[in-house]
Protein backbone atom coordinates (compact mmCIF):
# COMPACT_ATOMS: atom_id res chain seq x y z
CA UNK A 1 0.00 0.00 0.00
CA UNK A 2 1.34 3.46 -0.84
CA UNK A 3 0.37 7.06 -0.29
CA UNK A 4 -1.58 7.21 -3.54
CA UNK A 5 -4.16 4.70 -2.30
CA UNK A 6 -3.73 4.60 1.49
CA UNK A 7 -6.97 5.38 3.33
CA UNK A 8 -5.94 4.30 6.83
CA UNK A 9 -6.00 6.68 9.77
CA UNK A 10 -2.81 8.67 10.29
CA UNK A 11 -0.26 7.88 12.95
CA UNK A 12 -1.35 10.91 14.94
CA UNK A 13 -3.89 13.68 14.57
CA UNK A 14 -4.41 17.23 15.74
CA UNK A 15 -7.63 18.23 17.40
CA UNK A 16 -7.67 21.81 16.10
CA UNK A 17 -10.57 22.77 13.84
CA UNK A 18 -9.80 23.71 10.29
CA UNK A 19 -9.15 27.39 9.64
CA UNK A 20 -8.50 29.37 6.51
CA UNK A 21 -9.79 28.93 2.98
CA UNK A 22 -7.29 26.53 1.43
CA UNK A 23 -4.77 24.09 2.80
CA UNK A 24 -3.42 20.58 3.15
CA UNK A 25 -5.37 18.66 5.80
CA UNK A 26 -3.61 15.35 5.31
CA UNK A 27 -0.17 14.57 3.88
CA UNK A 28 1.17 11.11 3.11
CA UNK A 29 4.66 10.24 1.87
CA UNK A 30 5.92 6.83 0.85
CA UNK A 31 9.63 6.20 0.24
CA UNK A 32 10.23 9.88 -0.48
CA UNK A 33 13.77 11.16 0.28
CA UNK A 34 14.47 10.22 3.91
CA UNK A 35 10.84 9.32 4.68
CA UNK A 36 9.94 5.63 4.69
CA UNK A 37 6.34 6.46 5.54
CA UNK A 38 4.84 9.71 6.77
CA UNK A 39 1.16 10.14 7.45
CA UNK A 40 0.04 13.42 8.97
CA UNK A 41 -3.36 14.94 9.64
CA UNK A 42 -3.47 18.71 9.87
CA UNK A 43 -5.80 21.68 9.72
CA UNK A 44 -5.57 24.52 7.23
CA UNK A 45 -3.56 26.88 9.44
CA UNK A 46 0.07 27.48 8.54
CA UNK A 47 2.61 24.80 9.37
CA UNK A 48 6.01 25.24 11.02
CA UNK A 49 8.63 22.51 10.64
CA UNK A 50 11.56 22.97 13.03
CA UNK A 51 14.63 20.80 13.33
CA UNK A 52 18.34 20.47 12.74
CA UNK A 53 19.87 20.80 9.30
CA UNK A 54 19.48 17.55 7.37
CA UNK A 55 16.50 16.36 9.43
CA UNK A 56 14.16 16.34 6.44
CA UNK A 57 12.31 19.68 6.67
CA UNK A 58 12.98 20.73 3.09
CA UNK A 59 12.12 17.23 1.91
CA UNK A 60 8.55 17.77 3.12
CA UNK A 61 8.35 21.05 1.20
CA UNK A 62 9.76 19.35 -1.88
CA UNK A 63 7.11 16.65 -1.61
CA UNK A 64 4.42 19.33 -1.52
CA UNK A 65 5.95 21.04 -4.56
CA UNK A 66 5.43 17.82 -6.51
CA UNK A 67 1.70 18.43 -6.17
CA UNK A 68 2.20 20.93 -8.98
CA UNK A 69 3.49 20.51 -12.52
CA UNK A 70 7.25 20.38 -13.03
CA UNK A 71 10.18 18.86 -11.18
CA UNK A 72 9.61 20.32 -7.74
CA UNK A 73 11.43 23.03 -5.85
CA UNK A 74 14.83 21.35 -6.28
CA UNK A 75 14.36 20.56 -9.98
CA UNK A 76 15.34 16.97 -9.24
CA UNK A 77 15.06 13.97 -11.53
CA UNK A 78 12.26 11.57 -10.64
CA UNK A 79 14.70 8.75 -9.87
CA UNK A 80 16.61 10.95 -7.41
CA UNK A 81 13.81 11.78 -4.98
CA UNK A 82 12.99 8.22 -3.96
CA UNK A 83 14.26 6.82 -0.68
CA UNK A 84 15.65 3.82 -2.54
CA UNK A 85 18.41 3.86 -5.13
CA UNK A 86 17.33 4.34 -8.78
CA UNK A 87 17.99 0.64 -9.42
CA UNK A 88 15.48 -0.28 -6.68
CA UNK A 89 12.82 2.23 -7.75
CA UNK A 90 10.78 -0.43 -9.55
CA UNK A 91 10.50 -2.38 -6.28
CA UNK A 92 9.74 0.56 -3.94
CA UNK A 93 8.45 3.51 -5.96
CA UNK A 94 7.93 6.82 -4.17
CA UNK A 95 4.56 8.53 -3.78
CA UNK A 96 3.11 11.76 -2.40
CA UNK A 97 -0.56 12.20 -1.59
CA UNK A 98 -2.49 15.02 0.02
CA UNK A 99 -6.05 15.84 0.96
CA UNK A 100 -6.74 19.50 0.23
CA UNK A 101 -9.56 21.70 1.48
CA UNK A 102 -10.58 24.50 -0.88
CA UNK A 103 -13.66 26.73 -1.18
CA UNK A 104 -14.92 24.24 -3.79
CA UNK A 105 -14.61 21.28 -1.40
CA UNK A 106 -12.17 18.49 -0.62
CA UNK A 107 -9.83 16.90 -3.16
CA UNK A 108 -7.21 14.17 -2.90
CA UNK A 109 -4.15 14.65 -5.08
CA UNK A 110 -1.53 11.97 -5.58
CA UNK A 111 1.64 11.69 -7.58
CA UNK A 112 4.65 9.41 -7.77
CA UNK A 113 6.25 6.84 -10.01
CA UNK A 114 4.83 3.49 -11.02
CA UNK A 115 6.85 0.32 -10.65
CA UNK A 116 6.42 -0.39 -14.37
CA UNK A 117 7.51 3.08 -15.51
CA UNK A 118 9.93 4.56 -12.93
CA UNK A 119 11.04 7.23 -15.41
CA UNK A 120 7.55 8.73 -15.66
CA UNK A 121 5.41 10.50 -13.08
CA UNK A 122 1.85 9.31 -12.55
CA UNK A 123 -0.89 11.60 -11.25
CA UNK A 124 -4.15 10.71 -9.52
CA UNK A 125 -6.98 13.08 -8.66
CA UNK A 126 -9.59 11.72 -6.26
CA UNK A 127 -8.25 8.23 -6.98
CA UNK A 128 -8.59 8.49 -10.76
CA UNK A 129 -5.62 8.69 -13.15
CA UNK A 130 -5.00 12.10 -14.73
CA UNK A 131 -3.34 12.66 -18.10
CA UNK A 132 -0.38 14.55 -16.72
CA UNK A 133 1.04 16.73 -13.96
CA UNK A 134 -0.46 19.86 -15.54
CA UNK A 135 -3.87 18.64 -14.28
CA UNK A 136 -2.72 19.33 -10.72
CA UNK A 137 -2.66 23.08 -11.41
CA UNK A 138 -6.45 23.06 -11.65
CA UNK A 139 -6.68 22.12 -7.96
CA UNK A 140 -3.76 23.70 -6.13
CA UNK A 141 -1.29 26.46 -6.77
CA UNK A 142 2.02 26.53 -4.92
CA UNK A 143 4.85 29.02 -4.86
CA UNK A 144 8.05 28.76 -2.90
CA UNK A 145 11.13 30.54 -1.68
CA UNK A 146 14.29 28.55 -0.96
CA UNK A 147 17.85 29.53 -0.05
CA UNK A 148 18.94 28.66 -3.60
CA UNK A 149 16.64 31.40 -4.89
CA UNK A 150 18.58 34.08 -3.03
CA UNK A 151 20.70 34.43 -6.18
CA UNK A 152 17.74 34.53 -8.56
CA UNK A 153 18.47 38.06 -9.72
CA UNK A 154 22.09 37.22 -10.57
CA UNK A 155 21.36 33.74 -11.90
CA UNK A 156 20.65 32.75 -15.51
CA UNK A 157 17.66 34.12 -17.45
CA UNK A 158 16.32 30.57 -17.54
CA UNK A 159 15.92 30.54 -13.75
CA UNK A 160 14.04 33.83 -13.84
CA UNK A 161 11.79 32.52 -16.63
CA UNK A 162 10.98 29.46 -14.54
CA UNK A 163 10.19 31.72 -11.59
CA UNK A 164 7.74 33.90 -13.50
CA UNK A 165 6.20 30.86 -15.20
CA UNK A 166 5.47 29.32 -11.79
CA UNK A 167 3.73 32.53 -10.74
CA UNK A 168 1.72 32.61 -13.98
CA UNK A 169 0.70 28.94 -13.70
CA UNK A 170 -0.70 29.45 -10.20
CA UNK A 171 -2.96 32.18 -11.60
CA UNK A 172 -3.59 30.52 -14.98
CA UNK A 173 -3.40 26.70 -14.76
CA UNK A 174 -3.38 26.33 -18.56
CA UNK A 175 -0.04 28.14 -18.74
CA UNK A 176 1.98 25.01 -17.97
CA UNK A 177 0.24 23.15 -20.82
CA UNK A 178 1.04 25.98 -23.22
CA UNK A 179 4.68 25.93 -22.15
CA UNK A 180 4.83 22.16 -22.62
CA UNK A 181 3.27 22.41 -26.10
CA UNK A 182 5.71 25.16 -27.08
CA UNK A 183 8.73 23.19 -25.87
CA UNK A 184 7.59 20.07 -27.70
CA UNK A 185 7.13 21.97 -30.97
CA UNK A 186 10.55 23.62 -30.55
CA UNK A 187 12.21 20.24 -30.03
CA UNK A 188 10.49 18.75 -33.07
CA UNK A 189 11.55 21.70 -35.24
CA UNK A 190 15.15 21.40 -34.03
CA UNK A 191 15.03 17.71 -34.88
CA UNK A 192 13.99 18.56 -38.45
CA UNK A 193 17.07 20.77 -38.75
CA UNK A 194 19.31 18.04 -37.38
CA UNK A 195 17.84 15.47 -39.77
CA UNK A 196 18.25 17.79 -42.75
CA UNK A 197 14.54 17.84 -43.63
CA UNK A 198 13.82 20.34 -46.42
CA UNK A 199 10.04 19.96 -46.84
CA UNK A 200 8.65 23.39 -45.86
CA UNK A 201 5.24 21.96 -44.95
CA UNK A 202 6.71 20.22 -41.89
CA UNK A 203 8.29 23.45 -40.71
CA UNK A 204 5.24 25.63 -41.39
CA UNK A 205 2.98 23.49 -39.22
CA UNK A 206 5.42 23.60 -36.29
CA UNK A 207 6.12 27.31 -36.77
CA UNK A 208 2.42 28.07 -36.63
CA UNK A 209 2.24 26.17 -33.32
CA UNK A 210 5.29 28.02 -31.98
CA UNK A 211 3.86 31.40 -32.97
CA UNK A 212 0.45 30.77 -31.40
CA UNK A 213 1.72 29.26 -28.16
CA UNK A 214 4.74 31.53 -27.93
CA UNK A 215 2.68 34.72 -28.04
CA UNK A 216 0.13 33.23 -25.62
CA UNK A 217 2.94 32.42 -23.16
CA UNK A 218 4.46 35.88 -23.47
CA UNK A 219 1.05 37.55 -23.11
CA UNK A 220 0.23 35.57 -19.95
CA UNK A 221 3.57 36.54 -18.43
CA UNK A 222 2.98 40.16 -19.39
CA UNK A 223 -0.48 40.17 -17.82
CA UNK A 224 0.82 38.68 -14.55
CA UNK A 225 3.73 41.10 -14.36
CA UNK A 226 1.42 44.08 -14.90
CA UNK A 227 -0.93 42.94 -12.15
CA UNK A 228 1.92 42.23 -9.76
CA UNK A 229 3.25 45.73 -10.34
CA UNK A 230 -0.17 47.18 -9.55
CA UNK A 231 -0.27 45.30 -6.24
CA UNK A 232 3.33 46.17 -5.37
CA UNK A 233 2.93 49.90 -5.98
CA UNK A 234 -0.16 49.98 -3.74
CA UNK A 235 1.46 48.06 -0.88
CA UNK A 236 3.26 49.68 2.02
CA UNK A 237 5.36 47.78 4.50
CA UNK A 238 8.90 46.98 5.64
CA UNK A 239 9.76 45.06 2.46
CA UNK A 240 10.93 47.22 -0.46
CA UNK A 241 8.51 47.25 -3.38
CA UNK A 242 9.82 45.71 -6.58
CA UNK A 243 9.03 46.68 -10.16
CA UNK A 244 9.08 43.91 -12.74
CA UNK A 245 9.59 44.06 -16.50
CA UNK A 246 9.95 41.42 -19.21
CA UNK A 247 12.60 41.97 -21.84
CA UNK A 248 13.05 40.20 -25.16
CA UNK A 249 12.05 40.43 -28.79
CA UNK A 250 8.71 38.72 -28.28
CA UNK A 251 7.98 41.10 -25.40
CA UNK A 252 8.81 44.09 -27.60
CA UNK A 253 6.38 42.81 -30.23
CA UNK A 254 3.60 42.62 -27.64
CA UNK A 255 4.52 46.09 -26.40
CA UNK A 256 3.88 47.64 -29.82
CA UNK A 257 1.61 45.21 -31.68
CA UNK A 258 -1.75 43.54 -31.23
CA UNK A 259 -1.53 39.85 -30.31
CA UNK A 260 -2.37 38.59 -33.83
CA UNK A 261 0.19 40.95 -35.36
CA UNK A 262 2.75 39.76 -32.81
CA UNK A 263 2.04 36.18 -33.89
CA UNK A 264 2.72 37.17 -37.49
CA UNK A 265 5.98 38.88 -36.50
CA UNK A 266 7.11 35.77 -34.61
CA UNK A 267 6.07 33.52 -37.49
CA UNK A 268 8.09 35.67 -39.91
CA UNK A 269 11.10 35.45 -37.61
CA UNK A 270 10.83 31.68 -37.58
CA UNK A 271 10.70 31.60 -41.37
CA UNK A 272 13.76 33.84 -41.47
CA UNK A 273 15.76 31.49 -39.23
CA UNK A 274 14.74 28.57 -41.43
CA UNK A 275 15.92 30.40 -44.54
CA UNK A 276 19.23 31.18 -42.85
CA UNK A 277 19.61 27.47 -42.08
CA UNK A 278 18.92 26.50 -45.70
CA UNK A 279 21.69 28.90 -46.87
CA UNK A 280 24.32 28.34 -44.18
CA UNK A 281 23.39 25.11 -42.42
CA UNK A 282 23.14 27.01 -39.12
CA UNK A 283 19.81 28.05 -37.54
CA UNK A 284 19.83 31.02 -35.12
CA UNK A 285 17.59 30.47 -32.07
CA UNK A 286 14.09 31.91 -32.53
CA UNK A 287 13.26 35.06 -30.59
CA UNK A 288 10.40 33.46 -28.67
CA UNK A 289 9.45 33.36 -24.99
CA UNK A 290 12.40 31.03 -24.40
CA UNK A 291 14.68 34.06 -24.93
CA UNK A 292 12.88 36.48 -22.60
CA UNK A 293 14.23 37.65 -19.27
CA UNK A 294 12.62 39.04 -16.13
CA UNK A 295 14.19 42.27 -14.95
CA UNK A 296 13.52 43.47 -11.38
CA UNK A 297 14.37 46.85 -9.86
CA UNK A 298 13.61 48.59 -6.59
CA UNK A 299 10.46 50.60 -7.28
CA UNK A 300 11.55 53.70 -5.34
CA UNK A 301 15.12 53.99 -6.57
CA UNK A 302 15.14 52.11 -9.87
CA UNK A 303 18.20 50.21 -8.70
CA UNK A 304 18.51 46.81 -10.40
CA UNK A 305 17.94 43.92 -8.03
CA UNK A 306 21.14 42.30 -9.31
CA UNK A 307 23.08 45.25 -7.85
CA UNK A 308 21.39 45.13 -4.44
CA UNK A 309 22.76 43.47 -1.32
CA UNK A 310 21.86 39.89 -0.50
CA UNK A 311 19.46 41.08 2.19
CA UNK A 312 17.77 43.52 -0.18
CA UNK A 313 17.41 40.82 -2.83
CA UNK A 314 15.77 38.50 -0.28
CA UNK A 315 13.39 41.29 0.77
CA UNK A 316 12.46 42.00 -2.88
CA UNK A 317 11.69 38.33 -3.43
CA UNK A 318 9.46 38.23 -0.36
CA UNK A 319 7.61 41.35 -1.53
CA UNK A 320 6.96 39.74 -4.95
CA UNK A 321 5.68 36.53 -3.34
CA UNK A 322 3.38 38.42 -0.96
CA UNK A 323 1.99 40.43 -3.87
CA UNK A 324 1.37 37.18 -5.73
CA UNK A 325 -0.49 35.68 -2.74
CA UNK A 326 -2.77 38.73 -2.78
CA UNK A 327 -3.22 38.48 -6.54
CA UNK A 328 -4.22 34.83 -6.50
CA UNK A 329 -6.69 35.42 -3.69
CA UNK A 330 -8.34 38.06 -5.87
CA UNK A 331 -8.26 36.11 -9.14
CA UNK A 332 -8.91 32.52 -8.07
CA UNK A 333 -10.84 33.05 -4.87
CA UNK A 334 -8.30 31.36 -2.62
CA UNK A 335 -4.61 31.87 -1.87
CA UNK A 336 -1.81 29.54 -3.02
CA UNK A 337 0.08 27.06 -0.94
CA UNK A 338 3.17 28.93 0.27
CA UNK A 339 6.42 27.01 0.85
CA UNK A 340 9.01 29.11 2.71
CA UNK A 341 12.27 27.28 3.32
CA UNK A 342 14.56 28.93 5.90
CA UNK A 343 13.10 32.38 5.20
CA UNK A 344 12.05 33.69 8.61
CA UNK A 345 15.42 33.21 10.35
CA UNK A 346 17.08 35.68 7.99
CA UNK A 347 14.56 38.47 8.61
CA UNK A 348 14.62 40.98 11.45
CA UNK A 349 11.77 40.94 13.96
CA UNK A 350 9.69 43.65 12.25
CA UNK A 351 9.88 42.05 8.82
CA UNK A 352 9.23 38.62 10.28
CA UNK A 353 6.08 39.81 12.06
CA UNK A 354 4.92 41.61 8.92
CA UNK A 355 5.40 38.43 6.88
CA UNK A 356 3.42 36.40 9.41
CA UNK A 357 0.65 39.00 9.52
CA UNK A 358 0.31 39.16 5.72
CA UNK A 359 0.24 35.38 5.37
CA UNK A 360 -2.28 34.94 8.18
CA UNK A 361 -4.53 37.70 6.84
CA UNK A 362 -4.51 36.15 3.35
CA UNK A 363 -5.76 32.77 4.57
CA UNK A 364 -2.80 31.09 2.85
CA UNK A 365 -1.42 27.95 4.38
CA UNK A 366 2.31 28.63 4.63
CA UNK A 367 4.77 25.82 5.32
CA UNK A 368 7.78 27.38 7.04
CA UNK A 369 11.03 25.67 8.02
CA UNK A 370 13.74 26.66 10.45
CA UNK A 371 16.20 25.27 12.96
CA UNK A 372 14.75 27.20 15.93
CA UNK A 373 11.03 26.94 16.64
CA UNK A 374 11.12 30.10 18.79
CA UNK A 375 11.69 32.16 15.62
CA UNK A 376 8.04 31.44 14.80
CA UNK A 377 6.64 32.26 18.23
CA UNK A 378 4.90 35.41 16.96
CA UNK A 379 2.62 33.18 14.90
CA UNK A 380 1.04 31.92 18.11
CA UNK A 381 -2.16 29.97 17.46
CA UNK A 382 -2.14 31.03 13.79
CA UNK A 383 0.16 28.06 13.05
CA UNK A 384 0.64 24.43 13.99
CA UNK A 385 4.16 23.57 15.10
CA UNK A 386 6.11 20.38 14.42
CA UNK A 387 9.51 19.00 15.26
CA UNK A 388 11.37 17.16 12.49
CA UNK A 389 14.12 14.66 13.26
CA UNK A 390 15.55 11.96 11.00
CA UNK A 391 12.43 11.39 8.95
CA UNK A 392 10.03 11.74 11.89
CA UNK A 393 7.54 14.59 12.29
CA UNK A 394 5.95 15.16 15.71
CA UNK A 395 3.72 17.94 17.06
CA UNK A 396 5.29 20.52 19.34
CA UNK A 397 3.22 21.62 22.33
CA UNK A 398 2.72 25.35 22.67
CA UNK A 399 4.42 25.22 26.07
CA UNK A 400 7.73 24.33 24.46
CA UNK A 401 7.72 27.37 22.17
CA UNK A 402 9.52 30.32 23.73
CA UNK A 403 7.00 32.95 22.78
CA UNK A 404 6.53 36.65 22.84
CA UNK A 405 3.00 37.92 23.41
CA UNK A 406 1.44 37.64 19.97
CA UNK A 407 -1.11 39.99 18.49
CA UNK A 408 -1.47 38.02 15.27
CA UNK A 409 -5.13 37.26 14.60
CA UNK A 410 -6.12 33.72 13.80
CA UNK A 411 -7.32 32.93 10.29
CA UNK A 412 -10.80 32.43 11.77
CA UNK A 413 -10.91 35.94 13.22
CA UNK A 414 -9.55 37.36 9.97
CA UNK A 415 -12.65 36.06 8.19
CA UNK A 416 -15.05 37.23 10.87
Amino acid sequence: MNALTDTSRPEWTTSSPAHGVMGIVRLMLTDFRNYDHLNLELDTRSVVLAGANGAGKTNVLEALSFLTAGRGLRGAKLADVGRCSPSEAHERPWAVSADIETPAGSTRLGTGIDAATPDRRSVHIDGKPAKGASALAQHVGAIWLTPAMDRLFTDTPGERRRFIDRLVTVLDPEHSSRCAAYDQAARRRARLFRDGVTDNAWYEALEDTLARYGIAIAAARRDTVAQLNDVLVATEGPFPAAHLKLTGQVDDWLEHLAALDAEDAFRNDLVSTRQTWSRTGDAPPPQGPNRSDLMVVMAKTGRPAADCSTGEQKALLVSIVLAHVHLQSERRGCPPLLLLDEVAAHLDRDRRRYLFERVTASGAQAWLTGTDVSVFSDLGDAAQMFSVSDGTVLPVSSATVVSHPSSLPSPQSQRA
